[in-house]
């Protein structure tokens, strides 16, 4: 779909009020200009559009710029474009438009509420622009957006779904490189993400499946899911999954059994994350049922809610990565290492502006070395590409 402007720009004359301002009449500034009463009446009624030479000479008068006087005001630009998600409920001062990042994959935009990024997450990514009409809108249908953000910023932006936090930190590091690109994450499990991509909703999906039958990450999920060999899929990094407890582990939890105890509350991740895989293929090893598991049906969306929740004190025990961990001081079992991959159309490699340069930038020492500061993440195999079909 297409943006248009909806007017033309509009012009700013503020000869009337800076002369106001200087004490002056028109029949004096006219004498000091150089030029008629009758013009600067002209003038100051829209009447009239002046000359450079007579627009200099105003200005020099009353000590200004020309453009403090006569200006331009950039028409209003719209985009219209899918909406997915869901905008959040409005309080009892409601909110008469709506933030929301604009995203061009392929041949569709996506219109997506900031909201969904997160509570810090929102206020720290501007937008794209605004949701003038926020009544109806439900996801899948069309909606006009009035943008606040240059168009060429937005046809450059990457949009990545997934669960690891550091996509923000890539696209920080890329945007040192290529000013204008930025790149966002949307928050969604592994098959979540995938089901987007493949939807053409996003460019690229990441993914954490590891696969207990071949020891292999995210390959068998994708050669089952992904029909031909159009994509790329490319290590982001290798971390740690385990258990995330409280600090000094009061209850003593080491393995799946442990979380049968009735002590034991647990925060779980949604259906199709590959932290929820990894727990069911534990639970089912152990012959745990997930009924005998207190909070088993209590569900956090990222990494960093399962951790959070726990030291809250609102869980003893979840499913994640090391790095969310150690962020909030935590204990960690590990259980596994998995490969977090990037998934990409190939088409999407050739035809968006800068999708390219956020791969060159992931295998950069720089942002190689950031990562690995983090803690939990391993990128000795960052950058590898593996074949989505055999040769």
């Amino acid at each position: 779909m297409n943006s248009r402007p909806v007017s033309p720009p509009k012009f700013v004359n503020r000869l009337k009020v800076l002369r106001t301002e200087r004490g002056l009449s028109q029949g004096e500034l006219a004498k000091r200009a150089g030029i008629t009463r009758q013009a600067v009446s002209s003038i100051e009624s829209n009447l009239y559009l002046p000359a450079t030479t007579v627009a200099l000479q105003l200005a020099f008068v009353l000590a200004c710029r020309v453009e403090d006087l006569f200006s331009l005001t950039p028409s209003e630009e719209f985009m219209e474009g899918t909406f997915i998600g869901h905008l959040p409920p409005q309080g009892r001062t409601p909110s008469r438009s709506a933030r929301v990042k604009v995203s061009t994959v392929g041949k569709h935009t996506f219109v997506r509420p900031l909201s969904e990024l997160g509570d810090q997450l929102s206020f720290a990514v501007p937008a794209d622009g605004f949701l003038t009409e926020t009544d109806g809108n439900s996801s899948g249908t069309t909606v006009r957006v009035k943008l606040s953000r240059d168009r060429e910023a937005i046809r450059q932006e990457i949009s990545v779904a997934g669960c690891d936090p550091a996509i923000f930190l890539l696209g920080e590091h890329l945007r040192r490189q290529k000013e204008k690109t930025s790149v966002v994450g949307w928050t969604m499990g592994s098959m979540a993400a995938l089901r987007a991509l493949q939807h053409g909703e996003v460019h690229v999906a990441g993914m954490h499946l590891f696969d207990q039958g071949s020891g292999e990450s995210n390959m068998p999920f994708l050669r089952r899911t992904l029909k031909g060999s159009g994509y790329e899929v490319v290590t982001f990094a290798t971390w740690e999954e385990g258990f995330l407890v409280r600090p000094g582990n009061p209850l003593s939890i080491r393995t799946a059994d442990d979380l049968a105890q009735p002590a034991v509350r647990l925060v779980n991740r949604e259906e199709g994350s590959g932290a929820r895989l990894l727990l069911d293929q534990r639970l089912r090893t152990s012959g745990i049922r997930p009924k005998q598991i207190r909070g088993y049906d209590i569900f956090a969306s990222t990494h960093f809610e399962v951790a959070r929740a726990i030291a809250k004190e609102q869980a003893d025990v979840g499913i994640g990565i090391r790095s969310a961990a150690q962020l909030f001081a935590l204990d960690f079992i590990p259980l596994q290492t998995a490969r977090y991959d990037l998934v990409v159309p190939k088409t999407y490699l050739k035809s968006h502006p800068t999708l390219t340069h956020l791969f060159e930038t992931l295998v950069s020492r720089p942002f190689r070395s950031e990562i690995d500061a983090l803690g939990g993440y391993d990128t000795s195999e960052t950058g590898k590409v593996h074949p989505l079909r055999p040769a």
